[in-house]
């Protein structure tokens, strides 16, 4: 048994158009076809654009007893 939950979501008007004229085509549900969609996209079977986030961790900073920013200024000059 499969639980369902409603939600509401915004799609621009010309985009709803096209998936309800999809969906007509596939003899499917505009619900069978948003659900498709998610399913491609949440299973990385369809490709993001995003380029992946490279995190880079270096040493320093600013010492913890610097708490306001004219402070962190003199520290900064007198450390470069």
């Amino acid at each position: 048994m499969v639980l369902c939950m409603k939600t509401t979501v915004d799609i621009a008007d010309e985009l709803l158009v096209e998936a309800k004229k999809a969906a007509a085509d596939e003899h499917k549900t505009l619900r069978s076809l948003i659900e498709e969609g998610l399913k491609l996209r949440l299973t990385k079977k369809y490709p993001t654009k995003a380029p992946g986030i490279k995190w880079i961790v270096a040493e320093g900073g600013v010492p913890p007893e610097v708490q306001d920013r004219a402070a962190m200024y003199e520290w900064m000059d007198e450390h470069s």
